[in-house]
């Protein structure tokens, strides 16, 4: 693969159960594999990869802790429940998993079972911080498309929601409103204000579609973290997301003038935060059927519309990494819908929920 490729890396969560409910177990989980940790809610563990530029390396990354996760879990009769929200019927409490963590005292008063979800945190290793927040303006503007590909939660508490991403609906992003980062200094400034006015509580407490990220936030950058995807089973399909996000980067880097949005959108930047906040709530709906507003000039195109114009325009960089044949996954997509699109026909044909599941959970242990 070529040397200019970006390295990459995961952020990987988990939900924990039996076919028929959600099991929390995350405090043994933690105990018992060093590459795991809680999350707040312990039906709910995490697992980060080393970073690779080579995606068949990044493969083994990502099968690895899941398959030695699973084979501890079917031990106790348990496993790894693939939707992104807690699809099964439970009650309202918030589950902690560390009664006495000061952070989780605050995420349960402020926000409670809410934040109970899992997810993929895809991340691209950018060193040039101005070429950093470039690429955060792109992806903003276009991470609607990667939680089109990857909606898994269309399903709450045994009821099918009506929607795509009930994950991204119910999800708190914080602070409410995050502006488009013209530099480095925008970005260290408005950290500041919103800790001093306790909008964040700590560093780590900015959620949102996208952010910056790196070993000494928010002074030293080094990557950029895409935070939108729903839990993505089928690993192909979470590195073709993945690879698609690294060739819009590396295009971008060819093409400052023409895909930097604070350059070449018709918008204010502040005019493309409400734009881009709508796409995603039209897609966390309706996913690849979404109406969407195209960041440059306005156009409306149907989500999966734009992801086939997207192929279509990184095709020359994906042959000269080639990376044509990782975006094969994301074709096949297009083509039969995502996950939660073959969910929501399944439940509409007349299965049930935990039918659904122990289907999908059966797929994924295939795929392993």
């Amino acid at each position: 693969m070529h040397e200019d490729n970006l390295y990459k890396g995961f952020e990987v969560e988990l939900f924990t159960g039996t076919y028929k409910s959600h099991v929390g177990i995350s405090d043994e989980v933690e105990k018992n594999f060093s590459n795991f940790v809680k999350e707040p809610d312990n039906r709910n563990v995490e697992y980060i990869t080393d970073p690779s530029k080579d995606y068949k390396e990044l493969y083994s990354f990502l099968l690895q802790p899941r398959q030695n996760l699973r084979k501890w879990l079917s031990e106790r009769q348990l496993t790894i429940i693939p939707s992104s929200t807690l699809c099964f019927k439970h009650d309202s409490k918030f589950k902690r998993s560390d009664n006495l963590n000061n952070y989780h005292n605050f995420i349960e008063s402020n926000y409670g079972i809410s934040i109970a979800t899992s997810s993929v945190h895809i991340n691209l290793g950018i060193d040039k911080v101005d070429q950093l927040f470039a690429a955060i303006r792109l992806v903003r503007c276009e991470a609607s498309i990667y939680l089109a590909l990857s909606a898994s939660s269309p399903f709450l508490n045994g009821e099918f929601t009506g929607n795509h991403s009930q994950r991204w609906l119910q999800f708190p992003k914080t602070p409410a409103e995050v502006p488009f980062f013209e530099d480095h200094r925008q970005y260290i400034n408005w950290v500041d204000k919103n800790l001093k006015i306790g909008k964040m509580q700590n560093i780590r407490h900015f959620w949102s579609s996208i952010r910056p990220n790196g070993p000494q936030r928010p002074f030293k950058l080094d990557r950029l973290e895409l935070r939108i995807c729903d839990f993505i089973s089928d690993i192909d399909l979470l590195l073709a997301i993945t690879a698609l996000l690294e060739l819009r980067v590396l295009f971008l880097f060819e093409n400052i003038d023409y895909l930097d949005p604070s350059l070449s959108s018709n918008f204010s930047l502040r005019e493309l935060q409400y734009i881009c906040d709508k796409n995603e709530k039209e897609v966390a709906k309706n996913s690849l059927n979404a109406e969407l507003i195209h960041w440059k000039d306005g156009k409306k195109f149907i989500c999966h519309e734009w992801i086939k114009n997207l192929l279509d325009e990184v095709t020359f960089l994906a042959k000269k990494f080639n990376m044509d044949s990782q975006l094969d996954p994301i074709r096949i997509v297009l083509q039969e819908g995502n996950q939660s699109m073959k969910w929501i026909n399944s439940y509409k044909e007349g299965s049930s929920i935990e039918e659904i599941m122990k289907c999908a959970i059966n797929d994924m242990i295939k795929s392993e």
